[in-house]
């Protein structure tokens, strides 16, 4: 099983990249998110791999983090939903905000991917919070703090909590200061934004 790939982007298509590793040249199907995010030709590049064998076919998904990989997996417990529309839903929303639609159980934002209709989006709220209770509650909190571990959280939520640090705050602080701030301020919030509306959770 192929768990990770580090290698040399040799092509990004429509639904996958093609890496190079020392010459080998490996096809995963990314989310649309991840191919947009992953870099371009002649980049390094380290891919988490979800790995699929099938009877005729070997299949690889990669991902940026492995906390999107185990989205990924989770997703697919969900009745009605395969790699296609687990990797489309991870096109729509980031772990974090995954994690916190299914904390809320909001249909809306489930629903907003592609393939995802009502009675499928219900599921997955339904069966998901039952089944990744360490999502749930502090859902964003979670989702956000894990993205910061791995390195792959926005540059405005990553400057906003290593200011929030310098400041003295513990890490576990900052981040839980910048996720609740995240939800304040909407996804576009820049990092000035971001320290303002952080502190003041701190101050409560």
């Amino acid at each position: 099983m192929i768990g990770k790939l580090k290698g040399t982007i040799e092509e990004i298509g429509e639904d996958h990249v093609l890496v190079d590793v020392h010459g080998v040249c490996y096809v995963a199907f990314c989310s649309a998110r991840t191919l947009s995010r992953i870099g371009s030709a002649g980049e390094a590049v380290i891919l988490f791999i979800e790995t699929y064998v099938r009877e005729d076919q070997l299949k690889l998904f990669g991902f940026l983090s492995a906390l999107e990989r185990e989205w990924f997996r989770l997703l697919q417990i969900v009745q009605g939903v395969g790699s296609k529309v687990a990797l489309a839903i991870l096109s729509t929303l980031t772990p974090s905000e995954l994690a916190n639609a299914i904390a809320l159980q909001d249909k809306t934002a489930i629903s907003r991917a592609p393939g995802v209709g009502p009675k499928v989006a219900v599921r997955i709220l339904t069966e998901l919070k039952a089944k990744a209770p360490a999502f749930a509650g502090e859902a964003v909190h979670i989702g956000l703090k894990q993205e910061i571990g791995e390195g792959v959280a926005a540059a405005p939520v990553s400057d906003a909590v290593s200011a929030l640090t310098n400041l003295g705050y513990s890490r576990d602080q900052a981040a839980n200061a910048v996720a609740a701030a995240l939800k304040n301020g909407g996804e576009g919030a820049d990092s000035a934004k971001l320290i303002r509306l952080g502190l003041k959770e701190l101050a409560r």
